[in-house]
């Protein structure tokens, strides 16, 4: 009898090992985090660089970059969608600001800088507004245009004539105001819902100054999103009546609601960006 016992023991100790160790966290293949301090607003953020790949091998080759928002709640979904549809490109992600006020994050959660960062009007509710600070796109673009592209191209083997953007609802609203505003940030254009329905008077103001906006945009929203689509269905109508006679523009409905169309946009969106990448070889 004690021998089995014995025997029992002997079986289970490498299961008991197993749950007395610290188990090590998980880090994404070919991914590294690039500090980086904004010059125009001194917060401290943090770029999620995904290299392709073969880029260590490939050592003469340059690659078309993905630079999208939200880094944390997309990284997954543009690492898989780039991986199975679009293999030679370096995905760089945003992150929100890591040094925002401790009582800020603790209420309003780490993602509460995108409220400000990612917006182009103020509130009308001064209460909100002077807690979050909305409309400070102007700002974050001026981040990513001076401090993030020189961090990036100085850093990596990349093709800065092909830069690509990736937003979603409130990522896609900062991606129409960098393509009206400052069109030449970004070739190509992935804009997933973009929530615009406050905003649509000063985007509209944006596309009247500008004479030639020589961009690839992709605009999407899910076919239960009723009332965003009505926003973006108006200032697509715009965009297609202005003059820009150089813009390209691609509009998909997907199914499903703000939320469910979320990984259909990355896919799809994906697809799009890489069959323009094949009509430039």
């Amino acid at each position: 009898m004690n021998k089995i016992i014995l025997l029992v023991v002997l079986a289970l100790l490498p299961m008991l090992n197993l749950q007395a160790k610290e188990l090590e966290p998980y880090t994404m293949p070919r991914t590294e985090v690039l500090p980086l301090k904004s010059s125009v607003n001194g917060g401290q953020y943090e770029l999620l660089v995904t290299l392709p790949d073969g880029y260590s091998k490939n050592t003469k080759q340059h690659y078309p970059v993905i630079y999208y928002t939200d880094a944390v709640w997309q990284i997954d979904l543009l690492s898989a969608a780039t991986t199975f549809l679009m293999e030679d490109v370096i995905l760089v992600g945003v992150s929100w600001q890591k040094d925002m006020d401790a009582a800020m994050l603790a209420s309003s959660g780490e993602h509460v800088s995108r409220f400000r960062d990612y917006t182009v009007t103020p509130s009308k509710d001064s209460k909100r507004q002077a807690k979050y600070q909305f409309g400070k796109a102007n700002e974050h673009l001026e981040f990513i245009r001076k401090d993030v592209f020189t961090a990036v191209e100085a850093r990596y083997r990349t093709v800065p004539q092909q830069r690509a953007y990736f937003g979603y609802s409130l990522g896609g609203q900062f991606g129409l105001y960098a393509l009206l505003a400052h069109p030449d940030t970004f070739k190509n254009y992935i804009l997933g819902s973009p929530s615009i329905g406050g905003s649509i008077d000063y985007l509209s103001k944006l596309l009247d100054k500008q004479n030639t906006i020589n961009a690839n945009v992709f605009i999407s929203y899910g076919d239960n999103e009723s009332r965003l689509s009505k926003y973006v269905d108006d200032f697509l109508t715009e965009l297609k009546s202005s003059k820009q006679s150089r813009l390209s523009l691609t509009h998909e409905v997907m199914k499903g609601d703000h939320s469910q169309a979320v990984p259909m946009t990355a896919a799809r969106g994906v697809t799009w960006l890489s069959q323009r990448q094949v009509e430039l070889h």
